[in-house]
Formats: C-alpha cells, sequence, structure tokens
C-alpha cells in the first residue's frame, strides 16, 4: 500500500515536471516572439 502511495506521488511529481517545462517552454517562444515584433517596429521592418 504505501509502495503504491509512494509510486503515485512520484509518477504524478514527473508529470507535473513534464508539463512545467513545455509551459516554460511556451512563454519563452511568446517573449522571443514579443521582442522580435518591437525590434521589426524600431527598424521600420514588416
Amino acid at each position: 500500500m504505501v509502495r503504491k502511495v509512494i509510486f503515485s506521488i512520484a509518477l504524478t511529481g514527473m508529470v507535473l515536471g513534464i508539463t512545467g517545462c513545455k509551459t516554460v517552454k511556451g512563454i519563452g517562444g511568446d517573449i522571443q516572439s514579443v521582442g522580435q515584433a518591437g525590434s521589426d517596429v524600431i527598424h521600420g521592418r514588416k
């Protein structure tokens, strides 16, 4: 019983960790695209 609880907690932690990595990567991409758009406006590019 204790083994199942520990396994469940570990599995949940791994899933949340993987999901968090993808979320951070997505936010990084969004920030990069905003920075690129700002740079394009400053330099007069479309």
